[in-house]
């Protein structure tokens, strides 16, 4: 038997994705720039620049898992790295899929706290043993995740 997941729709990502902006523009923060992390934060902050209208994105390479419950030791920035000097006294917003273990959303946070003059993170899903809250999560859950993007590629 399989572990139970949560399955996230292409109809339903759409919902979770304005009712994330909502809940960043409700909170009063209009970040200059939106940070995706790749792979999942790519669509994920696509999604929230438009109803937040921020036209300024930016994306950060950064490999961790390697599988289902598999990753490295650590997480590892990919080239290009960005240009501290783009984050310099901006809001910056990072977005990402998922907050599993807070890993990658500490590396990538870490390289805006040295750059930027603000720094939040927006994520769908945040898991409950992650080592960062996230000031902007749509759900949590601790089951593993299917996204319209990856599904019936996960092995």
């Amino acid at each position: 038997m399989t572990e139970p997941r949560e399955v996230l729709d292409w109809a339903t990502f759409g919902d979770a994705a304005r009712e994330l902006a909502r809940t960043v523009a409700d909170d009063g923060f209009r970040p200059d720039l939106v940070l995706c992390i790749a792979r999942g934060g790519l669509l994920v902050g696509g999604a929230l620049s438009y109803p937040l209208k921020v036209k300024s994105t930016h994306l950060m390479n950064v490999e961790y898992y390697t599988g289902i419950g598999e990753r490295l030791p650590e997480p590892v920035v990919l080239p290009p790295e960005p240009d501290g000097v783009d984050f310099a006294g901006q809001k910056v917003l990072i977005a990402d899929d998922v907050a599993d273990t807070g890993a990658t959303l500490e590396v990538v946070r870490a390289f805006c706290a040295d750059h930027a003059a603000e720094v939040r993170c927006a994520v769908l899903y945040e898991k409950p043993h992650a080592t960062v809250s996230c000031e902007y999560v749509w759900r949590r859950t601790d089951r593993w995740i299917t996204f319209p993007w990856s599904a019936g590629l996960e092995g």
